[in-house]
């Protein structure tokens, strides 16, 4: 009996030590479910898995986790929008637009985005399902996606995954891979990034395009990160904060009597106005700008961002957004404002400082988040597995070398007369902010031959837009509103005389 008990524990142990915690490479889960859009009631298919990335000899080198919803009873297909989704970091996972913004479920928040306690998901009544098709997508690293390990046993290389252009190229294959199982190359596409997904979805434009011979109908930014603006390093970029900070300084109630009395949308296009005509020539001239002129722009700047005129000439008119985040309410109330959303307030160990101890907003949302995905996927998607959701993932470091995005998406456009582009951005980031991604905007395309094809939508929250209640239903039908601009059916795809 002995011998018995010690042959079994000697197979249980081997069979321990022999499992790995991994994903299947190539897998999926179909489950079926009803909401509710628009007071119309319908039912949909969720599909949760893997799908391989092939590598050059046809082997899976990564495998994807996605998450694909389709409305059921669509009749005609072919003319069914699909949105591929991503979220940015580099290194995020798709969550925070997958339950927070245009898929069918939503995390339990209050009507301004704070999580609220039990933590879990309710049915999104704003989500664009009604009007398109969704693929969530994770990147390697991210959610469930991982690297695969060759007959050797080794990893791919790094490169392959983890760069501007390695991450593009790698994507619009796995892109095609899916539309291609899934039979969807007659439909609209769609790309939609967040964050750095903007750079991403810029890239992807062409690398569709002109790689996949995969042409878009729209691209749409949320708070999109632009990599060639932040990679320069250039001081002259900083004034590009301005109107930021007078959108945070407003929300705050920090600015004058004078200004605070107004809407904010009352007082934006001025600040934009300075700022473009003003506030960059004068950074541009650095140590060289007479005293006069930089007393001038200081106390203007002082103005619209609720900072003292001193500290902002003791940053020569170049004031960091991390500094600007310590110094609002130092006086006040000693309190940080959120860099994503400065609409967030949190407490450092001293009110002593050039920039604060943490970001409020991003914690805030990591322990609404993280607890709602995992019990989402378990138990309403019914994909079931040990390996751990990565919120964010390994990915540095990450090659920011030869960014050609925003050129790439120029490009795109210019051989897709369909092709059109939707930024929405968030008035109180301050991380991507709102005037920053209109800069982009008017950069893609210097001619401005093309620029009745951007269209640019602003909102009265963060980063994350879509957590305020209100501008949840704005931004959504902001995208059913542009689907519907863009869809070209039944319209050649050519240009004429102007």
């Amino acid at each position: 009996m002995k011998n018995c008990f010690t042959l079994l524990l000697l197979i249980s142990t081997t069979i321990l030590f022999s499992q790995k915690r991994q994903l299947p490479i190539d897998t999926m889960v179909i489950t079926q479910h009803n909401t509710t859009i628009k007071g119309v009631s319908f039912s949909y298919t969720a599909t949760t898995g893997t799908q391989p990335v092939w590598g050059e000899n046809n082997e899976p080198i990564a495998t994807l986790y996605y998450t694909y919803y389709e409305r059921d009873n669509i009749k005609d297909k072919p003319r069914r929008p699909l949105i591929i989704s991503f979220n940015g970091g580099p290194g995020s996972a798709s969550v925070w637009m997958h339950i927070a913004y245009t898929g069918p479920k939503i995390l339990n928040i209050d009507e301004e985005g704070y999580p609220i306690q039990p933590y879990g998901i309710k049915n999104n009544p704003h989500s664009i399902l009604d009007v398109a098709d969704i693929v969530y997508v994770n990147p390697v690293n991210t959610a469930y996606s991982r690297m695969i390990e060759d007959k050797e046993g080794k990893l791919p290389k790094r490169e392959t995954f983890f760069g501007i252009n390695a991450d593009i190229k790698y994507l619009a294959e796995w892109i095609n891979t899916f539309v291609t199982r899934k039979n969807r190359w007659e439909s609209p596409k769609y790309i939609i990034g967040e964050s750095y997904g903007g750079t991403r979805v810029m890239g992807l434009a062409k690398e569709l395009q002109n790689s996949q011979w995969m042409y878009l109908n729209g691209v749409i930014m949320v708070s999109p990160a632009d990599y060639k603006l932040y990679n320069t390093l250039q001081p002259v970029y900083s004034a590009l904060n301005l109107p930021y900070f007078t959108a945070a300084a407003w929300y705050q109630k920090v600015l004058s009597p004078e200004l605070q009395q107004k809407d904010l949308l009352d007082i934006l296009p001025e600040v934009e106005e300075y700022t473009i005509n003003t506030v960059m020539p004068a950074i541009a001239k650095g140590g060289f700008i007479s005293e006069n002129e930089k007393q001038d722009v200081a106390e203007k700047m002082s103005y619209y961002s609720g900072l003292s005129k001193k500290s902002i000439l003791q940053h020569n008119l170049d004031v960091p957004t991390s500094f600007f985040w310590k110094e609002l309410l130092r006086d006040e109330t000693g309190q940080i404002i959120g860099r994503l959303d400065s609409r967030y307030l949190g407490i450092d160990k001293r009110e002593a400082g050039s920039s604060p101890d943490y970001n409020p907003e991003m914690t805030t949302w990591n322990h609404a988040f993280t607890p709602a995905i995992n019990y989402y996927i378990r138990e309403h998607l019914n994909f079931k597995t040990d390996l751990k959701y990565n919120m964010f993932g390994p990915v540095n470091p990450w090659d920011r070398q030869n960014d050609n995005t925003r050129e790439n998406l120029r490009q795109a456009m210019a051989q897709n007369p369909y092709l059109k582009v939707l930024i929405q951005s968030g008035y109180y980031d301050g991380a991507t902010t709102y005037f920053a991604a209109k800069y982009t905007m008017w950069q893609v395309d210097p001619s401005g031959k093309m620029k009745d094809r951007f269209t640019f939508k602003g909102y009265r929250s963060g980063h994350m837009m879509y957590l305020r209640k209100e501008d949840l239903k704005s931004a959504n039908d902001d995208i059913r509103e542009f689907i519907k601009n863009s869809s070209s059916q039944g319209r050649a795809a050519k240009y004429e005389k102007n």
